[in-house]
């Protein structure tokens, strides 16, 4: 198990906890089986980005905070110590550049879909979260609801989410953007 497969499962752990559910509680609000959120838990897999939204959305918190508690007065979080997950179905990789800290609404990601990719979330974790989505390189077709969006290299999309939406990266190189996310 990887430490951050570790870190994570922790983590979700913590959550559920301090909700004081049971898995069978979460996986009712989720509609993630119990064996999956039980596997989740004990490290044995990684979760998919689809079931980490999910788990977003049942716990009523932006993706972020399934990632990392709260860093406390921490300002400078250098490269080595930026929390990097990967989604073990699409190989999505995740880089967080600003952690969660009390008293910020937003948080910064680095982002990176292979070629052929898409990462789906049936539904936001929040109604409302303000996204600025900076794609770096390749080409990447984002679907809010209805609508798609294709963006080149140097494109700013700015969104509030509130449906369900996508991520697909149409190739031949893969997407890497940066997106700050900020709380309603």
């Amino acid at each position: 198990m990887s430490d951050e497969t570790e870190a994570l499962a922790r983590r979700l752990t913590s959550l559920r906890q301090a909700q004081g559910w049971t898995l069978e509680d979460l996986a009712a609000r989720s509609g993630v089986s119990r064996a999956t959120l039980s596997r989740i838990e004990r490290g044995d897999v990684s979760p998919t980005a689809q079931v980490l939204g999910r788990l977003a959305a049942a716990h009523r918190l932006p993706m972020q905070a399934l990632f990392a508690e709260d860093t406390g007065a921490l300002t400078l979080v250098p490269f080595a110590q930026q929390s990097v997950w990967t989604d073990p179905e699409t190989g999505f990789v995740r880089r967080t550049l600003s952690p969660s800290q009390s008293g910020f609404r937003g948080t910064v990601i680095e982002g990176r879909l292979p070629a052929g990719r898409t990462i789906a979330y049936d539904a936001p974790p929040l109604i409302d979260l303000e996204h600025h989505l900076v794609l770096l390189d390749g080409a990447l077709e984002v679907t809010l609801g209805p609508e798609t969006h294709w963006l080149s290299a140097g494109d700013c999309l700015r969104f509030r989410l509130t449906s369900p939406n996508s991520y697909h990266a149409p190739g031949p190189q893969p997407a890497r953007y940066i997106l700050t996310v900020i709380l309603p």
